[in-house]
Formats: C-alpha cells, structure tokens, sequence
C-alpha cells in the first residue's frame, strides 16, 4: 500500500525495496521518496539544528558534500537531487522555479523539518530566494551562494540572436542551436531551463527578512557582482562576503566559506 500525503508519496518496503527510511543519523546513504509517482533522491544525516543544501543547475545533492559532512555533527543535514537531476526523475511537466520550491518543502515536510536554514549555491540560490520570500515561516536563516534570480545585463547582440532564433523557428528552421549544454538536454528540461533562468525574482526580494550571508567569488563571471550587490542591497537583514574564486567559490575558497558560514549558523 502508499500512503499519500499531498503532493508526496510514501512507500512501504515490501512494495519499493530500493526506498530507505533508516533515521540513523550516520548514515550518509543517498534515499529516495515519491511526488507524483516520481522518484526524488535526497541525503539527511547528522543530528541538531536543521540546514537544507540546495544545489545548481547540472549538479546533485552532492555538491555541498565537504560542508554537510563538515556540519553533521552539530547539525542535521539535508540536500536533495532536484528533480531532473541526479537520481531523480525528471518533472513529468516543464517546471518553473515555483515547481521546484515546492517539491523542496515536500521533502522537508516528509522529513518532518519545520524550519531550517536553506543554503544554495546559483539555481539552488533561485530556490532559495523564493522559498524565503513566500514560505517565510519554514526558514531559519537563508544563504546565497554564487546565486542566481536577478535579471541579467544583456548587450544588444543578445535580443538579435533572441529575434533571429524565433524567426527561425517560424520558418522550421529549428532555430540557433544554443550550447551544448542545452542541447543535451530532454525537449522536457530544455523548457524547464528556460523557464527558470527567465526568472526575474528582484520583485520579491522585499519579501525576505530573515537573517542572510550572501557570498560571492571575486571572479565571477556566471553570476557577477552587480547581481551580488543588488542581493545585498535588497535584502533586509543581509550580509556580504567576497571570497576568491569564480562561479564555485565556495569550492575555490574553501576554508574561508567554511569558517564564515560556521559563525553564521551559531549566531
């Protein structure tokens, strides 16, 4: 039998043996839960006060690996594959950033997490950003990594290569290609993608008003630094770090990120 709640399902293990519901707080395995009927991968370990890692686009619930396993022993600790990515299933319809904030509050309500601390690293960040804004009452602290939701500055050239894609598209040309990145994608991701990064969330900012630590790399040049001083600006109660490193700063100054975000959690 399932037992559905919501928008999630559960599982016994006579009925899904490769779903594990083990609340050992050392184990690291990655499990897996339903929404929809669509398998979505998670890791939770450790155990005290609740931090939920959010990672970006292409990446998985390992991309916060070094800190979760750096915080399990203070914290209880949770990332997720979002759906599309890693283990779990793609959506089975476009999704939008809305989408995924909620499958994320599904996984936090299946594990019983009321309130905690979301940090997410570009996409992760749009996450984020939106479950901070609407969902206020479900988050402790927020941290910004590198992050995604402000409308970027496009050059004319951008909006010409815009109009020429749809031209031809009209024509049944298919269009510019676009990169390779994107073309590998599923017909399915390719119009989650560009629902998501057409997400302008500066509207929304105004809404969050928990404690935040945005950090950046100094060299940036995915999300730059205009982004990161508009977060700053726009979000009451916000702090700034700039570390060394580009789009993966957190990787590429490590220890500084380490220590900074430490001292963040214990306030």
């Amino acid at each position: 039998m399932a037992e559905t709640d919501d928008f999630y399902t559960r599982h016994d293990d006579k009925e899904k043996q490769n779903i594990q519901t083990t609340n050992d707080a050392c184990d690291k395995s990655k499990r897996y839960f339903f929404i929809d009927g669509r398998r979505i991968a998670y890791k939770n370990f450790g155990c005290g006060e609740n931090v939920v890692f959010l990672h970006g686009w292409g990446a998985n619930c390992d991309a916060f690996a070094r800190e979760m396993n750096s915080l399990c022993a203070k914290c209880r600790v949770t990332s997720i594959d979002f759906a599309g990515f890693g283990d779990s299933d793609e959506p089975s319809v476009a999704y939008d950033v809305e989408d995924y904030a909620k499958e994320t509050l599904c996984l936090l309500d299946y594990l019983g997490i009321k309130r905690a601390t979301l940090v997410g690293h570009s996409f992760g960040g749009r996450v984020a950003i939106y479950v901070s804004a609407f969902y206020k009452q479900r988050v402790e602290k927020l941290v910004l990594v590198d992050s995604a939701g402000v409308k970027p500055k496009r050059k004319p050239s951008y909006y010409v290569k815009v109009a020429l894609h749809k031209i031809l598209k009209k024509l049944g040309k298919g269009g510019l290609k676009g990169s390779a990145d994107y073309r590998s994608l599923s017909e399915n991701m390719k119009k989650t993608f560009v629902k998501v990064v057409n997400c302008d969330e500066r509207p929304i900012l105004k809404y969050i008003d928990c404690e935040t630590a945005i950090f950046w790399g100094d060299k940036d040049d995915q999300t730059p630094l205009y982004m990161y001083e508009h977060l700053k600006t726009h979000i009451k109660n916000a702090q700034g770090f700039i570390l060394h490193g580009g789009h993966f700063s957190y990787l590429e100054d490590a220890y500084a990120f380490d220590a900074i975000l430490k001292a963040f959690l214990k306030d």
